[in-house]
């Protein structure tokens, strides 16, 4: 029998005040009395009076509701089945009461594909949030996009994420981006669950799939389901916890059937549960007790096994099933509840600005300051929507809140929740929660407390663009709304930068890819009205130097006032192998040659002259500058003096460096019929890739590649011409690498204005 807490304590209220805030709405008097004190309740429950229930031996009132929330991401490879995968949870949970498919017929598309280029491209370019409420859970969700084109938008959903779901298809297996997004997990620290979807489909094998999973993504994984019956023959699953087997039934799948396990899978599954176990108890201590003893192992002992285990990011449990076929997702939703962490359970830090940015472990409760992060921003119906993951403390409507990056207070006019591209208005919300506020300026990576401590949330990592377009807004009249789409969209994603080319005055956008750029080509038309020229993409090279060089440099002007003087000696060379700083900065001089107030004036002119390198005026990286000497003047130095100097400096010993071009090289991975391997793999060659890896899949076989990005440029349509329309490829960037002679000669010559030649 369910248990009930007690009327009027806290946790009820607050379970009250959780549920959806559409009776609040209604006009009813009766409505709007139990609203009113409702609110007084909350206020009388609030921070003040949080210590006061401690000390009378209650539990604090959010420790039931923060227990169960769940905040987790679905991420995967591009069409994985993600997004569909949502659709089915979003079903079930009750939040849509009808199922579209990403490609419907019926015109409508997925749920959270909610912009009308996902919908008609059939693929999700912005993370969408929703929630909703499963076995008495929340659980929000963030449903990313899989191309590698919008990487900046997994990036950020798993920096603000507990938990999260990695779909993997069980023909195509782990690819490209499944290793990318994997990596992006780690990065974050993010307990997950992998979830082999599409088991109906022709081919499907979901154990050659956990084996690449465990050979490709080195994950500590085992089963945690096995199929019975699969491609046609798919019929449901066993269970390996609970050895049970579960059918689908209903035209949506939404009756599950528990029933033993088949006669002829026994064999199978006790098999498959023994691996299990054995995998769990490698990295769990105490099902390792039980199971060296011989002892019988619990359901209840597994499961719980399995959770620690998963939480503490040592094992990643396997499941399966099809969610386009409606099978396998409700189970997948319990596992989520049992096997991955509440916010709570996760520890998070923050660096402390008063503190010389010491790392403080924040409590994650409603009891602490607020301290919380916008990690994404939307120009949404009423204003710029921001995206808030709460870490600690309560954030409520009217409240004055602190922007850490910028130093300004604002109010909180409004606080939502999102279902996609729906909103619901809030009153409040505490720590765990994923909100949205309107009408809050500010960046992507922005840090908001209450005032009362100066803490900043670790940034994300962004990755840099790798391909340029020139634009330019077709009638001159149009130039307003062209910039302020811009703007808009370059405060939306990090990985979006807009620059004025110096010498030919145009506006050059850049992005991760052609998809990407092309994307925002057509926002601009659609969503302002303005039709926009586009030049040939252009490849973001970058220079370095390859050995050192010495400069001495003297900067001395008089112009019958104060003068200008400013002495620099040094070395500039290059970084080590593998470096990941772009650039360094070395003052060793001993003594005062240069007061040390004209040395960030040095550091500056320096970065600013590897802004712009002489060969092809790219920006110079891993480059280490070094000032071992230099003069002053009593009177004619100035910073400036020194900056100039720096700058000349840089320049006089540029070539003495031997400086390269570097290329962005993309690890291109295709999936072409065999019969026509032999042609794709001679093409990459011309295009002065490398294969790295050549595998065969089935009737397909799936190619490898270092390819440079230059020559990468319409090569879907020449893979289509080359496969009759059957081949596939994915892109992705891996590293700047330097140009051979001949393409450096032709790039420093084009940038010259002559004409190459070959």
């Amino acid at each position: 029998m369910a248990r009930f807490p007690r009327p009027h304590t806290p946790r009820l209220l607050y379970t009250l005040y959780s549920t959806k805030t559409t009776t609040a709405h209604s006009s009813s008097p009766t409505a709007a009395l139990l609203s009113h004190n409702l609110n007084l309740q909350l206020r009388r429950f609030s921070s003040g009076n949080l210590a006061r229930a401690a000390k009378e031996g209650e539990e604090p009132w959010w420790k039931d509701s923060m227990n169960r929330l769940r905040n987790i991401g679905i991420s995967a490879h591009i069409d994985s089945g993600k997004t569909t995968l949502t659709e089915r949870v979003l079903y079930y949970t009750g939040r849509i009461h009808e199922i579209h498919e990403v490609r419907g017929r019926d015109g409508v598309g997925a749920k959270m594909d909610s912009m009308d280029l996902e919908r008609e491209k059939g693929i999700t370019i912005q993370s969408a949030a929703t929630y909703c409420t499963w076995n008495d859970y929340q659980i929000n969700i963030i449903d990313t996009p899989g191309h590698v084109d919008f990487t900046i938008e997994v990036e950020r959903a798993l920096r603000v994420l507990d938990g999260a779901i990695l779909v993997l298809c069980s023909v195509g297996g782990v690819q490209s981006q499944s290793i990318t997004v994997d990596r992006q997990m780690r990065r974050y620290e993010v307990p997950r669950l992998a979830f082999i979807n599409k088991l109906d489909r022709m081919g499907a094998d979901p154990w050659k799939v956990l084996n690449q999973a465990r050979s490709k993504l080195r994950h500590h994984s085992a089963a945690m389901q096995v199929p019975i019956g699969l491609e046609d023959d798919f019929k449901g699953l066993v269970d390996l916890v609970q050895q049970k087997a579960y059918y689908f039934h209903g035209s949506s799948g939404e009756n599950v059937v528990t029933e033993e396990i088949p006669a002829n899978m026994e064999a199978l599954v006790a098999e498959k549960r023994r691996e299990l176990i054995e995998t769990v108890s490698e990295v769990d201590d105490k099902l390792a007790e039980a199971f060296l003893n011989d002892e019988p192992i619990s359901s209840t002992e597994l499961e719980e096994a399995v959770r620690r285990a998963t939480i503490s990011r040592k094992f990643v449990p396997v499941f399966m099933g099809s969610a386009f076929k409606n099978k396998g997702v409700q189970p997948l939703l319990n596992s989520v509840l049992s096997y991955l962490p509440c916010p709570v359970e996760v520890s998070n830090y923050a660096l402390d600005q008063t503190n010389n940015e010491e790392k403080v472990t924040l409590s994650g409760t409603p009891d602490g300051p607020l301290v919380a992060l916008a990690f994404k921003l939307e120009e949404g119906r009423f204003g710029q929507l921001t995206y808030l993951r709460i870490y600690e403390g309560v954030i409520r409507k009217g409240d004055f809140i602190h922007n850490i990056n910028t130093g300004k207070k604002i109010k909180v006019p409004r606080l939502v929740r999102m279902h996609s591209d729906e909103m619901e208005d809030i009153q409040e919300a505490h720590a765990g929660q994923i909100v949205a506020v309107f009408g809050v300026e500010c960046a992507s990576g922005d840090t908001f407390t209450d005032g009362s401590v100066k803490y900043t949330m670790t940034s994300m990592n962004v990755p840099e663009p790798v391909m340029s377009l020139a634009v330019q807004p077709v009638s001159k009249d149009s130039g307003g709304q062209f910039s302020k789409a811009l703007n808009r969209f370059q405060r939306e994603d990090p990985t979006f930068r807009v620059g004025l080319d110096a010498e030919s005055g145009q506006t050059i956008i850049s992005g991760m890819g052609e998809l990407h750029l092309d994307i925002y080509v057509e926002r601009i038309k659609r969503e302002y009205k303005v039709d926009a020229t586009v030049g040939k993409p252009r490849v973001n090279f970058r220079e370095t130097v390859t050995q050192r060089a010495e400069f001495d440099y003297l900067h001395k002007k008089q112009t019958g006032g104060q003068g200008q003087y400013g002495r620099v000696c040094g070395y500039i060379e290059p970084l080590p192998p593998g470096s990941s700083t772009k650039f360094e900065f070395d003052n060793m001089i001993v003594g005062q040659a240069i007061p040390s107030n004209f040395i960030p004036a040095i550091e500056k002119g320096f970065k600013e002259a590897a802004n712009s390198g002489s060969l092809i005026g790219h920006p110079v990286e891993h480059l280490r500058v070094v000032l071992t000497d230099g003069a002053s003047h009593a009177v004619d130095s100035s910073e400036l003096a020194f900056k100039l100097a720096s700058i000349y400096a840089f320049r006089q010993c540029y070539v003495a460096a031997r400086p390269v071009i570097l290329e962005p090289i993309m690890l291109v991975e295709l999936k072409v019929p065999t019969e026509f391997q032999g042609t794709v793999a001679g093409d990459i060659n011309k295009r002065k890739g490398v294969i790295i890896g050549n595998d065969q899949d089935g009737d397909d076989s799936v190619i490898a590649a270092n390819v440079p990005l230059n020559n990468m440029f319409g090569y879907s349509t020449a893979l289509r011409s080359m496969t009759q329309g059957k081949g596939e490829f994915t892109m992705e960037y891996k590293e700047h690498s330097a140009v051979s002679h001949d393409v450096q000669t032709q790039l420093v010559n084009a940038h010259k204005g002559t004409k190459a030649t070959d």
